[in-house]
């Protein structure tokens, strides 16, 4: 018995000391897609850039006499790259078609509402009453930090919010932003009559109190932020928002007043700020935004040629200088349009296909990525989901858009699943 007994025993163990290695054993590792870009300008086009009217054309409709003609409000131009079309009014992004490339099939399932579908853009997940997510601007400013420590990892050009946000992340993600390039970071700017030694004064008085704060307490962390602001407010930071210093003919390159939050997101990336969020058209120059409902539609183009305009420089630019290649450019909406028109000639929501475009980066650019059907309604081949086209955008600056973030102690994938697009990576 006792001979059986050992027997089976040693077995066992013979068994186990057989098969643990492979159980102990890492999983062979997936090849994951890393790119070099150090910086990313995210330009923002709130509202719902029409894809149709853009990036995307097709056959012309008629949202003037025959708002039943379904198709593209302007005529077609071809690209820098063979087979590729832009709208009549990206004449010079035309011509630098083989530095970008528009991914034509991005969807997601979010139309009716504008603020929901922002979020879904910013944070690659729909908003759930048990966590605040993160943006993508939040998640790349913690992962990587500053490239300079004396300035911040994230900056924000419009209006704050939170699917701009740090979420679950806490003030370590949070932005600092400005609405006006003149007047620099909201907060920033000292009143005229405070000097830097009065303001040095105030600091000492104030000092004694703060450090008498506990550690990790409320208190200790507004000490703290308040230390950061003050240094931030300092002239060596603020001295990147004075565009003067440009020559008037590069000024004068990038157009008006969204062509010079460009210019400022161009020093802001020599200063070394690692993500910046740029909002086209605060002023509604046309009206609408690129919330093209009705009348909105009439005046789409000057915000079209805007665009061609300011990102145009941008790219031109940073490739002057050398920085191009480490600097991945993004453009971002909430969704899409469709073909059809209105009552009134303009046009509703379409989140099922529409385009954003990535430029610069490293990437390996080919102009256009994706195939849609003959009004970009349906995706024909290479679908990207808005978490692919997030993961795109991680993956070109080294993030493995699979990593686990914690919220509270549940782990939280960077992306919800998303893959980058292999074809844009040498």
């Amino acid at each position: 018995m006792n001979t059986r007994r050992n027997f089976l025993k040693n077995s066992a163990l013979l068994a186990a000391g057989a098969t643990t290695p492979r159980l102990l054993a890492s999983p062979p590792s997936k090849s994951i897609l890393k790119g070099k870009a150090e910086h990313c300008i995210f330009i923002w086009l709130g509202g719902g850039m029409s894809q149709i009217d853009t990036f995307d054309p097709k056959r012309l409709g008629d949202s003037k006499a025959n708002p039943k003609k379904s198709g593209s409000e302007y005529k077609r131009i071809d690209t820098a790259v063979p087979g590729v079309q832009f709208c009549e009014h990206l004449p010079k992004l035309s011509r630098q078609a083989e530095q970008l490339t528009v991914v034509r099939t991005v969807n997601h399932d979010a139309i009716d509402e504008h603020a929901f579908a922002t979020n879904l853009v910013h944070t690659g997940r729909k908003t759930t009453g048990s966590i605040t997510y993160p943006s993508i601007g939040s998640i790349i400013a913690t992962q990587l930090g500053a490239v300079n420590p004396d300035v911040p990892a994230y900056m924000l050009m419009g209006y704050p919010n939170v699917s701009r946000g740090p979420g679950f992340l806490g003030a370590k993600g949070n932005y600092v932003y400005l609405t006006d390039t003149k007047t620099g970071p909201a907060g920033f700017t000292r009143p005229a009559d405070v000097t830097n030694d009065r303001a040095a004064r105030r600091q000492a008085l104030l000092d004694p109190l703060m450090n008498r704060a506990p550690k990790n307490s409320l208190v200790a962390r507004y000490r703290d932020a308040q230390a950061e602001a003050l240094h931030l407010a300092g002239p060596d930071f603020m001295q990147h928002f004075d565009l003067t210093d440009e020559s008037d003919a590069l000024r004068n390159d990038y157009g008006g007043e969204f062509g010079q939050r460009c210019l400022l997101a161009r020093r802001l990336v020599e200063s070394g700020v690692r993500f910046i969020e740029v909002s086209h058209n605060l002023n509604f120059m046309n009206g609408t935004g690129w919330d093209t409902h009705n009348e909105g539609q009439k005046n789409q183009h000057l915000l079209i040629q805007e665009l061609d305009v300011a990102v145009s420089a941008l790219i031109r630019d940073l490739d002057k200088k050398g920085i191009l290649d480490k600097t991945l450019i993004a453009i971002g909406t909430e969704f899409g349009r469709p073909a059809g028109y209105d009552g009134r000639g303009g046009r509703g929501h379409q989140g099922s296909c529409f385009s954003m475009v990535l430029a610069g980066g490293g990437l390996r650019h080919q102009g256009a990525y994706g195939v849609t059907d003959e009004l970009s309604k349906k995706i024909i081949k290479d679908p990207v989901p808005l978490a692919d086209f997030h993961a795109t955008i991680h993956a070109s600056m080294g993030i493995d858009p699979s990593h686990e973030l914690t919220a509270g102690s549940r782990p939280v994938p960077i992306t919800d699943g998303g893959k980058p697009i292999a074809d844009l990576f040498a």
